[in-house]
């Protein structure tokens, strides 16, 4: 796999040369701090806006959360929630200390949902720590060759010194999207989960885009007021696969920039 990414990032540089010599007048116009769509076979860029600029992803680096533990396995083991897990403002699943959850269900609620609650929860059960976890988040960043991401925090919610740019979580986007695990999660459109006091919710995925726009096929949102609003997108049209990056946008925009960039790149 460490392979397979060092070519993609070989790709993703090369074909953002090709892409400065294009004419411009043609791209779709996005509101987006940063964006980056990429062809998901070849890994030819399709569109790029400011890639390497660092900024706060916010809840978008769940995926990298999600894919460590995807990649842990035993994902039918059972989890005890913790005290420390607790509640992490704005959003939260309320699992309570002392309740025991499949891990399997917690990555996908996780994932399908952003709960912030579940995310250290997994986390903690992992590595013993928040901290501890961080470091095998930036170890995990390093092996996939993300180069200009600093992350200290499973959840994503605003750290100083937290960042990342738009060419590193399109290699994140693409190890997830290759994750058999991570791949069926990020498509879901809707999910139930069951507390262990037998009370059961719906809960429907966070990406707006996965409802309204037959084409997107997955992956993760993202949200604080230093990020703004960020989504990382999947759409799909015959054998054409597209993954989008979107950093930065705002709520009316993030959606339609998505849409917009991904619905371009997939005529390309």
């Amino acid at each position: 796999m460490t392979i397979q990414i060092s070519k993609v990032c070989i790709v993703l540089i090369f074909s953002c040369a090709i892409l400065s010599a294009q004419d411009k007048s043609a791209l779709p116009k996005l509101t987006a701090k940063s964006a980056l769509t990429v062809d998901v076979k070849t890994g030819a860029v399709l569109f790029s806006k400011n890639v390497d600029e660092k900024r706060s992803v916010a809840s978008t680096q769940k995926l990298l959360t999600g894919l460590i533990i995807a990649e842990s396995g035993d994902l039918d083991n059972m989890v005890m929630v913790e005290k420390t897990d607790g509640m992490v403002t704005p959003r939260n699943l309320w699992i309570t200390a002392g309740s025991r959850y499949e891990k399997g269900k917690l990555l996908e609620v996780m994932l399908v949902r952003s709960y912030n609650d579940v995310a250290k929860c997994l986390a903690r059960d992992h590595s013993a720590s928040q901290g501890n976890f961080a470091k095998v988040m930036q170890a995990k960043a390093i092996e996939l060759g993300m180069k200009n991401s600093v992350f200290k925090t499973a959840h994503g919610l605003t750290v100083e010194g937290q960042h990342s740019t738009a060419s590193d979580m399109m290699i994140l986007a693409r190890a997830c999207w290759v994750n058999p695990e991570i791949r069926k999660i990020v498509e879901t459109k809707k999910t139930t989960f069951t507390y262990q006091g037998g009370k059961t919710i719906e809960i429907e995925n966070s990406n707006e885009l996965i409802h309204s726009y037959a084409e997107c096929v997955g992956m993760k949102t993202g949200y604080t007021e230093s990020a703004g609003c960020c989504l990382i997108a999947a759409a799909k049209r015959g054998d054409k696969e597209v993954l989008a990056v979107i950093l930065g946008s705002s709520w009316e925009g993030v959606w339609t920039d998505a849409e917009l960039v991904l619905k371009w790149s997939l005529n390309q």
